[in-house]
This record gives structure tokens, C-alpha cells and sequence, in this order.
């Protein structure tokens, strides 16, 4: 998956900002806007960006099970 549609997925699932998304997962507020005009960031930074989305959702899903 297109590391874009996997944001975009994450970002209408959780309703987080783009600008936050990007502040709290890269220190980088402007990440997803660079993103939609066609940045296409290194391995290293889309690692990070799946690790971070896959962090969230998993303690997404536990607060929601009840199990947090």
C-alpha cells in the first residue's frame, strides 16, 4: 500500500489533523500536505510513519476492546 493511502486511511479512521498527525509522528506539521503534492520520503521516514500508525491503532483497539 502507497505509503500516502495508508495515512489518508489512518487519518479519516482516527479524525486527526493532517497537521498533528505529522507533528506528532515526525516533528513535521507540513509532512502530510508535502505528501499529497507528491513527497516521497527515504525508507527510514516511512518506517517510522507505518511503526507510529500501527503503534496508534493497537492502542486504539485496546482502549476500545476495554482492555487498557
Amino acid at each position: 500500500m502507497h505509503l500516502l493511502t495508508h495515512v489518508e486511511r489512518y487519518l479519516k479512521r482516527t479524525r486527526t489533523p493532517p497537521t498533528r498527525f505529522g507533528r506528532q509522528c515526525l516533528h513535521d506539521p507540513q509532512f502530510v500536505f508535502d505528501l499529497r503534492r507528491g513527497r516521497e520520503p527515504g525508507p527510514e521516514v516511512s518506517a517510522r510513519v507505518v511503526d507510529y500508525i500501527r503503534r496508534h491503532e493497537t492502542a486504539a483497539e485496546s482502549i476500545a476492546c476495554g482492555k487498557r
